[in-house]
């Protein structure tokens, strides 16, 4: 990997004079940028190009390069590099397309390719990619063509520059380019640029690992259609985290049509989107919504040295443009706390013609005639423990005025404070260069701080476990404790046996059974086909519900029985379940199902009936313990259902969590056998009273239908 970011020499094969093909726009760069390293052009048709020696093959280069950029056919592609191979190639670089993301024919080239990789160990990026650029060495052997519009800085890259280099990894050609350009129009400072292509042979993780280690690079950006390599993600996030790296990325595929054209460009399922969320929000993944949101937070990453949270001070010169901000920012999720008395007092000593005070603050504009009152202000809210972040909205001429004293509070203070120019100010660098990032639009400032400064408090925090996925699921695997084709009623009995408390309830093989339990309960009853073919017996109708008495059991053990046979003639009957009716507070669903890419997933949402109609859910990679399942039940629409809505009793949330908790456990016990396992409804009675599964299923992973890639 070191010799394809930063190769010490490069070979071009199917190199060309001609600036407008690939094959001459990458050998180019090279000439133009003043890359310091050996290059050899490769073309029988010519004896030099660009004032170098051109190689007939690459069998004449005189030393065995680092890396080889192969600009030529699909059908060419193989052949070359198994000479570069026999060369003693390291690494390549692949532009052609007509691989797997053209058709079956392509697909089976890609399967050569990746035969190739493995067999020879060479690092191959590509196929049907743009190419790399390393901008500190000016190894730049992408064809595109901007960067003669933005090209690397002139002065070498400071390796301990304390805010630190950035590097776009895209599996896009088209988005590298934009977001390259869009972040140095941004300010963002880049080190290295890489489409991925189609990713045969390396696939987008194994980047981001690469850049985990790397000392220089403190930011990358990135575009994702889908990835390939669950685990490899997992801890290639762990591992950036660990660093106090970011990454901030745009994902497609949330709607129907993107996870379609995202399949047809570079071959690529888009994946379920809620749990890709889920995996995000535990590791810490900035995801951001278009290419301008996220260089803003790539821009704000570069002051990542200041301290931040999601306590935000706005100081204004507007008190209209206060309060919109604060809306904003509140919507976002952050907090913009009232200041505490003391400080409150402090500020109307030092600036008594401040108009508001509790935060938002009314600077008013009088502010700016009086020397020293920035000063005052700016600091205190830079000192006080209230807040983590400070902005300042301010219109040019008026930020000039207070330039001077914004930037010596932010030389001497760590904290983040943020300034918003409305006009055209002339100290922008100036508070760049002392730490002060300037934004001129409010919306997208409040949008880029609104994932950032999330970013940032989750930094601060202990990194919560989550589980690879297994990445062997085939063949024959065991069910620990249970039978594979457990039926609703064993299914909870093992579930009980992981701490899930479940409801009591009698299985019964005849109908005189039934009616004799029934004349002996003081309860209405539910009636339920037991089979573990049909998984929803509502649909199927096998469920009779508040049955009373011998004629009412009678009716509903024959109907349950007949409803079966209607809709699911083959499949095996254990006998009829008979349960108590139960009340609560709530019903929730809890469900565990594995995803292809990140394994097991656990949803959490309002339950029962109503749960597709509503979807109101959320989700979390597994493991999950009380303390996350609580977060879950705080994100549904539905929570204040649980809290005591309008003088109703509080639910038993201490209970419901316990019982998310152990359907955790019972789901990693499964482990590779768990394809899902789901309690619909989890019955949350009132607090002290405890919470109950009325049903559940369990589909072994050769039995659960295959995982499609259906956004959610």
């Amino acid at each position: 990997m070191r010799k394809l970011f930063d190769p010490q020499s490069i070979a071009i094969i199917g190199a060309t004079g001609d600036r407008r093909r690939i094959g001459g726009i990458a050998l180019d760069h090279l000439v133009a940028f003043e890359y310091a390293g050996s290059i050899y052009p490769i073309n029988p048709k010519y004896e030099a190009l660009f004032g170098l020696p051109c190689y007939p093959d690459i069998e004449s280069v005189p030393n065995t390069p680092d890396l080889v950029v192969l600009s030529v056919a699909a059908a060419s592609v193989l052949p070359a590099l198994e000479r570069c191979h026999a060369r003693g190639v390291a690494a390549a670089i692949v532009y052609a397309s007509g691989f797997a993301e053209e058709s079956a024919a392509g697909a089976a080239l890609q399967d050569e390719l990746v035969r190739f990789a493995r067999r020879t160990g060479m690092v191959v990026s590509g196929p049907n990619c743009m190419g790399h650029a390393n901008l500190r060495t000016r190894a730049i052997t992408a064809f595109a063509t901007l960067f003669k519009d933005y090209p690397p800085p002139a002065e070498a890259l400071a390796a301990k520059d304390d805010t630190g280099y950035a590097a776009v990894v895209t599996q896009s050609g088209n988005l590298c380019g934009m977001l390259y350009a869009l972040g140095c129009e941004r300010g963002v400072r880049f080190k290295h640029f890489v489409n991925t292509g189609n990713e045969a042979c390396l696939e987008f993780s194994e980047y981001l690992s690469y850049l985990a280690d790397e000392p220089d690079t403190r930011t990358i950006i990135g575009y994702i259609e889908g990835l390939r390599d669950g685990a490899r993600f997992i801890d290639a996030a762990r591992r950036l985290r660990a660093n106090g790296k970011a990454l901030i990325v745009i994902k497609v595929g949330d709607t129907e049509k993107g996870a379609q054209a995202a399949l047809s460009h570079t071959a690529a399922l888009s994946g379920n989107q809620a749990v890709y969320d889920a995996a995000f929000r535990q590791l810490g993944v900035m995801r951001a919504t278009d290419p301008s949101h996220l260089v803003d937070i790539a821009y704000l990453a570069r002051f990542s040295a200041r301290s931040a949270g999601r306590r935000v001070a706005v100081a204004s010169i507007s008190g209209a443009m206060g309060a919109l901000l604060t809306d904003l920012l509140v919507a976002r999720g952050l907090d913009v706390p009232t200041l505490p008395d003391a400080l409150q007092a402090e500020l109307k000593s030092r600036a008594p013609t401040i108009g508001m005070l509790a935060n938002p603050i009314d600077l008013t504009a009088q502010i700016f005639d009086q020397a020293g009152v920035a000063t005052a202000v700016i600091g205190s809210l830079a000192q006080t423990e209230a807040v983590d972040a400070v902005v300042i909205y301010a219109t040019g001429f008026l930020l000039d005025r207070i330039a001077d004293e914004a930037i010596a509070v932010a030389r001497s203070s760590g904290r983040l404070i943020v300034a918003i120019d409305s006009g055209r100010a002339t100290c922008r660098e100036a508070l760049q260069h002392a730490g002060i990032p300037v934004f001129t639009d409010v919306a997208r400032c409040v949008a880029a701080l609104g994932t950032y400064l999330h970013w940032r408090a989750f930094q601060s925090t202990d990194a919560a476990p989550v589980i690879p996925p297994s990445q062997d699921v085939s063949g024959s695997v065991s069910v620990p404790g249970i039978e594979r084709d457990a039926d609703e009623h064993q299914t909870k009995r093992w579930l009980a046996g992981h701490g899930v408390p479940v409801v009591a309830e009698a299985v019964v093989a005849d109908v005189e059974s039934a009616v004799r339990f029934a004349q002996g309960s003081s309860m209405p009853l539910a009636v339920k086909i037991l089979s573990p073919d049909i998984a929803h017996k509502t649909e199927a109708g096998g469920v009779r519900l508040g049955v009373q008495g011998e004629a009412g059991m009678r009716e509903a053990f024959a109907a349950v029985h007949d409803g079966a046979r209607r809709s699911h003639p083959d499949a095996k009957i254990n006998g009829v379940l008979l349960q108590p009716m139960e009340s609560g507070i709530c019903e929730l669903i809890v469900g565990v199902t594995r995803d292809p890419v990140f394994g097991l997933a656990m949803t959490v949402g309002l339950g029962g009936i109503f749960t597709e109609l509503f979807r109101d859910v959320t989700h979390r990679l597994l493991p999950v313990d009380e303390s996350t399942a609580r977060e879950m039940l705080r994100e549904l629409k539905a929570y204040p259902l649980m809290t005591g809505f309008r003088g109703k009793p509080a639910a038993d949330i201490d209970a419901a969590c316990r019982a998310i908790a152990a359907v955790s456990r019972a789901a990693l016990a499964l482990g590779p056998a768990c394809g899902e396992l789901e309690i619909n409804p989890l019955l949350v009675r009132q607090v002290g009273m405890g919470a109950v599964a009325l049903d559940a299923l369990l589909l072994t992973a050769q039995t659960a239908p295959a995982a499609e890639p259906e956004p959610v």
